[in-house]
């Protein structure tokens, strides 16, 4: 089973997101587990985690979380146009993509 984290700024519209692409990885039959955090708590489960998405809104963040990952797994910002139709079905195409799925 696959772990992403999604860091954002409070959590509450990337919930929402969440709920999508556990939808789109139902369909898929894709066993997936996904963490939603503000970047202030993220540190404590980034080491469980083979991918992070940032909400658009936190982008500026990149730098932050690229040193917390150390390079270890992909840290990728999320399109802005696609978070803002929480389009989760196509996030996580992107996820799969990304991790050799």
């Amino acid at each position: 089973m696959k772990n992403i984290l999604l860091v954002c700024a409070a959590g509450m519209s990337t919930s929402l997101l969440v709920n999508k692409m556990k939808a789109a990885a139902k369909e898929k039959g894709i066993e997936i587990n996904i963490d939603a955090l503000p970047v202030s708590e993220c540190s404590s489960v980034i080491d469980k985690a083979d991918i992070v998405l940032l909400g658009p809104q936190v982008r500026f963040q990149k730098p932050q979380v690229d040193a917390l990952v150390n390079g270890r797994i992909p840290v990728q910002v999320i399109d802005m146009r696609l978070y803002g139709t929480m389009n989760g079905k196509v996030i996580l195409e992107g996820v799969l993509k990304t991790l050799g799925i």
